[in-house]
């Protein structure tokens, strides 16, 4: 018998703090394992390949797509791809490892339908100013490429219902114990 899956996919709006949840998690929480994406965009500032994403060329990431290589993949804001290794998921799983992906709602959408024991949590904005504000403070897009993601967060956060979990990030820490709770909550029903 097969044990239940410890797969918890984190999605939500652009500019939610998907990545700022999931980088606390990572530094609190060294037995939860965050699978890190494929993407065809460049670094941001800061950013390192290998920890907060990989970064790969339109080629290689035909090739994932053709060999089957990813458990979901998107286009993200109509420009970028985006996509998660599937071997690497698997294994961990395997393992009995717990295991979260923060992905974007195209994403995970594929992997309720692949996963469908996979818990999905929507992280949400305490409010739509709030993600406005977080958006532009980051000061990493262009004018025309925060209208086009204001535009696709409208349409994520409709998409509210589709999750089994929302946890709201007012603040990082409590956001990031939420998430944990519900890994423990998962660690606990497995044991029964």
């Amino acid at each position: 018998m097969t044990a239940p899956s410890r797969l918890v996919v984190l999605a939500g709006p652009t500019a939610v703090g998907k990545g700022t949840v999931a980088a606390r998690v990572r530094e609190t929480q060294p037995d939860i394992w965050i699978s890190v994406s494929v993407t065809t965009r460049a670094p941001r500032p800061g950013e390192v390949d290998g920890r907060h994403y990989w970064f790969i060329t339109e080629e290689e990431f035909d090739r994932l797509i053709a060999e089957d290589g990813l458990l979901e993949w998107a286009v993200v804001h109509g420009r970028h791809r985006y996509g998660t290794p599937r071997a690497a998921v698997e294994e961990r799983l395997a393992a009995g490892d717990s295991a979260l992906l923060e992905i974007d709602l195209q994403g995970a959408r594929q992997v309720r339908e692949r996963m469908p024991e996979a818990l999905m949590v929507f992280l949400a904005p305490p409010s739509w100013d709030e993600l406005v504000r977080r958006l532009v403070g980051r000061g990493t897009e262009t004018e025309a490429e925060r209208e086009r993601r204001l535009r696709t967060a409208r349409e994520e956060l409709a998409a509210q219902a589709e999750f089994d979990v929302t946890i709201v990030n007012t603040d990082v820490d409590e956001a990031c114990a939420e998430l944990v709770e519900l890994f423990s909550n998962m660690s606990s029903s497995t044991a029964e």
